[in-house]
């Protein structure tokens, strides 16, 4: 056995493959596919791509533990994921069997195996296997993937082998030279430091500074959630150089940074206080075997020191119990992919107070699910005499501006200037603060373009044109030159469709440069309809509606069921005046994706502007049905209501929407205006104050 690096991807064999094969059946949703050998061959008999039964052969495995998938090649030289795993787990732990990733799953859904978002091209090989070339001609919709080695090997993570071999070839008793022995990363961030523990705090100092982060960009790569924007990654540069890192958005992460989606490790990493002290990677793992240094509680009593934190004056629990376990308080596990525990790498201090006051997990309600959240947050006050909090201040602030509620603005304009705070949720806040417009003053302003952490300045180059549109192109321009690609391509991105001179003198070919760049990654990502959308939105902004149409429509034909493509495809015929066409583009997708509210949401708008009121409520009310949650769609559908006369109908849609969304400014003001209009001042009265609020 390997380490997971080593063991990421395989090629089917009789020592790679762990499932069982020898005939057995697997149930799901009235299919049954069956597991077996051919000759030498691992064999499915499963659901196609037509909905049909097919045998297919295995080619790869991937991965090893806690479950192994397997890759079946298709055609234009695809590999997909198959949907049904095995469970390597021993019986004891509930393994040893299959299951699937995603049962109720038609051959329809992207999700199947046989669907877009199974691939391994684009969705896994770049970080299973080594310097992977997708290689997709978009002409003939085909696939030459190549890659230096099938798994993650040295190169993976050190860069070329052949700098290392010359440098050894120049030496004479190697072991007494260079300390990066010619590697572009050695991994030596941690050579030579000593963290001290204090005894007067029990925590940890390093010797010195950690010079940089070169250790952590590189697992980054990896170790996030991203999107990738260029394939020629030059070991030791800045992930964010090739990747774009996914912020803490509220459908990844909760406001105050836990995890929530499958985000990996990285974006949680850098909230954490461990990180701003100089952490890296391998003082908790060991790069190679990838195993903790130390198992259990060892790991943390390298810089906290055990006589203070392994004691029931600190956690509060039974002596080696696993409510005296670290992580189970400090880095709680959320399972993903129906088996597979994952640690949230914040490293932060409960906080029942916040399950309280803002609806998100705490570790203490994690454990004790019996009891409620005001339950946990009376016992830690009761063991420490007051309301913990830790490093992370951030998540009234966000979920504030997430909300729009009183106070928002100026809780986002605190935390986006507060240097002590993760770059990471100062760079959520200024994206978050794009809906307040003219809200940041012109030194502020400048403050966040200039910001170290190039997630803030990618931030900025988004959010500036919509906070301060008068001052977006001086603002942004700047950025437009940035060292880091990811933040030139959203300045680029952003200034699109700006005349050439309204640039500052000697920045318009920084934006012919930087909007190449953002093109090109679009390019990269030719295989994926979002690629398209993005190219088709970049053509609409510079006023080429044909380029826009065919971007579109080419998104549509990677992923008919991709409801963003047609939406804007919909929108763009409205802006043409082609209504028919909007309405042809909106039902065919509804036909295949009846579940998306955006797009009845869409239809019904076009309804409306045909004049075509009763068929537009029926789409309105379907797409506030689909999507309760959306105050947007609630809102329009209630104007809808009274639009047609049904003015108490209208007033319950709004109340059913200011309980989720209590500061909805349009809710409130429409709330207001019929319950006056129904002689019902008081209610009226009591929104309209709720709105002077705001």
């Amino acid at each position: 056995m390997g380490s997971h690096h080593q063991l990421a991807m395989q090629p089917a064999s009789d020592t790679t493959v762990l499932g069982n094969f020898n005939g057995t059946r697997f149930s799901n949703q009235g299919l049954t596919s069956i597991f077996f050998r051919n000759g030498g061959k691992f064999m499915v008999r499963t659901d196609g791509p037509d909905g049909g039964l097919h045998d297919y052969e295995i080619q790869y495995t991937f991965g090893v533990s806690p479950l192994q998938q397997y890759l079946i090649p298709m055609s234009g030289r695809r590999l997909q994921a198959l949907g049904i795993a095995w469970d390597s787990r021993s019986r004891v732990q509930g393994g040893q069997r299959w299951f699937s990733l995603y049962p109720g799953t038609s051959y329809r859904d992207p999700l199947h195996w046989t669907g877009i978002d199974q691939n391994w091209n684009f969705m896994c090989a770049d970080c299973h296997s080594t310097n992977v070339r997708k290689n997709y001609d978009s002409l003939i919709h085909t696939y030459a993937t190549s890659y230096v080695e099938i798994d993650v090997a040295c190169e993976a993570c050190h860069g070329p082998g052949s700098n290392h071999v010359a440098w050894a070839k120049r030496q004479g008793n190697w072991r007494g030279f260079a300390a990066d022995q010619g590697l572009l990363i050695a991994l030596n961030e941690r050579r030579n430091v000593v963290w001290t523990i204090s005894p007067a705090t029990g925590n940890a100092h390093r010797s010195e500074p950690r010079a940089s982060e070169q250790e952590i960009q590189m697992c980054a790569r990896c170790h996030s959630r991203r999107a990738q924007i260029h394939e020629d990654y030059v070991h030791g540069q800045p992930a964010s150089d090739d990747y774009r890192v996914s912020l803490l958005d509220g459908d990844l992460y909760y406001s105050d940074g836990q995890i929530k989606g499958e985000v990996y490790e990285y974006g949680s990493f850098v909230q954490s206080k461990m990180f701003h002290e100089g952490v890296t990677c391998s003082d908790c793992h060991e790069p190679h075997s990838l195993k903790l240094r130390v198992e259990g509680n060892g790991v943390c009593f390298q810089c906290h020191a055990p006589r203070k934190y392994d004691s029931p004056a600190h956690h509060f629990h039974q002596a080696r119990s696993p409510g005296a376990a670290c992580v189970n308080c400090h880095m709680p596990a959320r399972t993903y992919m129906a088996v597979d525990p994952r640690r949230d790498h914040s490293i932060r201090i409960p906080r029942p107070d916040l399950s309280v006051n803002l609806g998100t997990p705490n570790a203490c309600n994690g454990c004790h699910a019996d009891k409620p959240p005001e339950w946990a947050l009376e016992t830690v006050r009761k063991w420490y005499g007051r309301t913990p909090r830790g490093f992370q201040e951030f998540a009234e602030a966000l979920n504030a501006g997430s909300l729009g509620a009183p106070g928002a603005v100026q809780m986002l304009a605190d935390l986006i200037a507060d240097q002590t705070q993760p770059a990471i949720a100062r760079a959520t806040a200024l994206e978050t603060a794009a809906a307040y417009a003219g809200f940041l003053t012109d030194a502020a302003s400048h403050e966040v373009i200039g910001d170290p952490s190039s997630l803030v300045r990618r931030a900025a180059a988004r959010s500036l044109p919509e906070i301060d549109p008068q001052a977006a192109v001086p603002l942004t321009a700047p950025l437009l030159s940035d060292q880091v690609r990811t933040v030139r391509i959203e300045a680029a991105e952003s200034l699109a469709g700006t005349p050439d001179n309204a640039f500052p003198a000697g920045t318009a070919d920084a934006f012919a440069r930087a909007l190449d760049e953002y093109v090109a990654a679009q390019e990269l990502n030719a295989d994926r309809p979002e690629g398209h959308l993005n190219l088709g939105l970049l053509f609409a902004k510079e006023q080429q509606p044909g380029k826009a149409e065919k971007q579109l429509e080419t998104a549509l034909s990677l992923d008919p069921s991709f409801a963003p493509a047609a939406v804007n495809l919909a929108d763009l015929y409205r802006a043409l005046g082609r209504e028919t066409d909007a309405e042809r583009v909106l039902r065919s997708s509804i036909a295949r994706n009846p579940s998306e509210a955006s797009l009845e949401y869409a239809l019904g708008l076009a309804m409306v502007r045909q004049r075509r009121s009763q068929e537009a409520l029926s789409h309105l009310a379907a797409a506030a049905r689909l999507a309760p949650a959306d105050a947007q769609f609630g809102y329009v559908y209630a104007l809808a209501l009274a639009d047609l006369g049904q003015p108490n109908q209208a007033i319950n849609e709004l109340e059913r929407v200011l309980k989720l969304h209590p500061y909805d400014i349009n809710s409130l003001a429409s709330a207001a205006d019929l319950y006056e209009k129904a002689g019902r001042l008081e209610q009226a009265l009591s929104y309209a104050r709720r709105l002077a609020e705001i």
